[in-house]
């Protein structure tokens, strides 16, 4: 997307074993059992659970270490509290928690390549067994003579949450304690003023000395993923395909008739019928010949010789896709997209190539950036590129590759270094004069999920597109 705008039990990897199925056309019906539902491509909710569960334990395991050496710290503490959770919270919890619990401090300490990490929950469940849980209790004071009530022992979640961590700081005595400050990265500031003063003021000058910001460790945590998530990503990604063919096609639009919108909130229906959801409303822009038919002004009426644009995501699993396709209105008589136009997608394709050769992991964004800039410019290829990660989140942590007015380099976001395990969006325009419309430059805008892999290869997390979305006109 451009950027200016009580843990359940979980079935068994067996009851999870079934295809992933297509969605169907709209206003089809399928029959048969249940399991056959078309409706649920990814599988019931519970199935869906268990794999995202499965992944959050592989993230723990081989990701948390390995990160935490990396950085040097041999403590991190994240405390957070319902509805004021830290952007970290998606990343190190299980699906069927929503909220942190009351005030939850999650605790870890690397004990050493022997013995790992040592995971703490203070307050909060234990996400499946990820986390030993820990509470501060109290006994209360036993009931009045002669009173129904019966003695028991009461959870504290307030202040003395604090005196509980003190504890367990005192018991481990770390070199470093590294917590989620940061002026730069959002996903790295998750620790709110009020979570700070309390945490500084119970643990005193002795362990608030120790204390060291954790910003590449928590963008990190958050950026990577699994070599085990990368074939749902695929299925996300081939959904979101799937569903912009059929956006962009004589099945949703009737030039003439179909306006802007009508597609638009097709496509955020068609998302609801399947049981997804997205992280942006989706848009769909039209390009029209100058001084050819009406100026294009809000919710325009899609005609023939309309150039279309969509940019669409689809959400599932807690991961996030982006997706910006470009198609054609053929008018009568033609077959094809005139040539000028199809040069335009063939410039932003060419971006493509270069974008993806220049992703490498150990680089910056910033240098990514300036050095695929430098090749365009060498290709005569005018336009820009802003692409970001995506994951977790759809404008996801890591490191940025340029924003649409940021052309020279983002400072401070656009220096974190791409890392093996992560994915990307790669989002881009390529501005191209086309001869048919008077040399009117038209913009071809893409934007396709790739995937960097553990060894640091670079592939689509489906496929990219290039050939123009097609709807036909009919003469009446």
């Amino acid at each position: 997307m451009r950027a200016i705008l009580l843990l359940l039990a979980l079935p068994s990897a067996a009851a999870f074993a079934q295809p992933v199925v297509t969605p169907a056309t709209p206003g089809t019906r399928t029959s048969g059992s249940p399991a056959a539902d078309t409706l649920r491509p990814f599988g019931t909710l519970r199935d869906q659970a268990f794999r995202q569960q499965k992944w959050l334990e592989l993230r723990m395991e081989r990701t948390l270490p390995a990160l935490m050496r990396r950085e040097g710290v041999d403590m991190w503490v994240v405390p957070m509290r319902e509805y004021a959770e830290d952007p970290l919270f998606t990343a190190i919890t299980s699906p069927t928690t929503f909220a942190a619990r009351r005030r939850t401090i999650y605790v870890f300490f690397d004990r050493g390549e022997k013995d790992g990490i040592e995971r703490i929950a203070l307050g909060g469940t234990s996400q499946g067994n990820v986390f030993k849980a820990i509470r501060s209790e109290k006994a209360v004071a036993a009931p009045a003579a002669g009173s129904n009530s019966t003695a028991r022992t009461a959870e504290l979640w307030g202040d003395q949450q604090w005196e509980v961590l003190k504890q367990v700081i005192e018991q481990r005595n770390p070199k470093k304690i590294a917590v989620n400050t940061s002026r730069t990265f959002a996903f790295a500031d998750g620790l709110s003023s009020g979570e700070r003063e309390g945490m500084l003021q119970a643990l005193g000058a002795q362990w608030t000395s120790k204390i060291v910001n954790a910003e590449a460790l928590a963008v990190d945590m958050i950026a990577s993923r699994q070599p085990e998530e990368e074939a749902a990503f695929t299925e996300l990604n081939r959904v979101a395909w799937q569903i912009i063919e059929e956006a962009f096609s004589n099945r949703v639009i009737t030039p003439g008739v179909t306006k802007v919108d009508d597609v638009v909130w097709w496509m955020r229906q068609r998302l609801a019928d399947l049981g997804l959801t997205t992280w942006f409303q989706p848009s769909v822009e039209i390009q029209r010949q100058s001084g050819v038919g009406d100026l294009v002004g809000v919710n325009p009426t899609i005609a023939p010789g309309d150039v279309l644009h969509c940019d669409f995501g689809v959400t599932a699993m807690g991961l996030n896709t982006d997706t910006q396709h470009m198609g054609y209105v053929l008018k009568p008589g033609e077959t094809d997209v005139p040539a000028g136009i199809r040069k335009a997608l063939q410039a932003s394709n060419r971006m493509q190539d270069i974008s993806t050769e220049e992703l490498k992991p150990g680089r910056t964004g910033n240098q990514i950036l300036r050095t695929s800039l430098d090749r365009m410019k060498a290709e005569k290829i005018n336009g820009t590129i802003y692409s970001h990660p995506i994951g977790l989140h759809g404008h996801g942590a890591g490191a940025l590759i340029g924003l649409w007015d940021y052309q020279d380099g983002v400072p401070g976001r656009g220096d974190h270094k791409v890392i093996p395990g992560m994915w990307y969006s790669i989002e881009l325009q390529a501005m191209t004069p086309v001869p048919e419309w008077g040399n009117q430059p038209v913009r071809s805008a893409q934007e396709e999920d790739v995937i960097i892999d553990a060894a640091g290869k670079v592939r689509w997390g489906f496929k990219r597109q290039t050939e123009f979305h097609l709807v036909r006109t009919t003469l009446k």
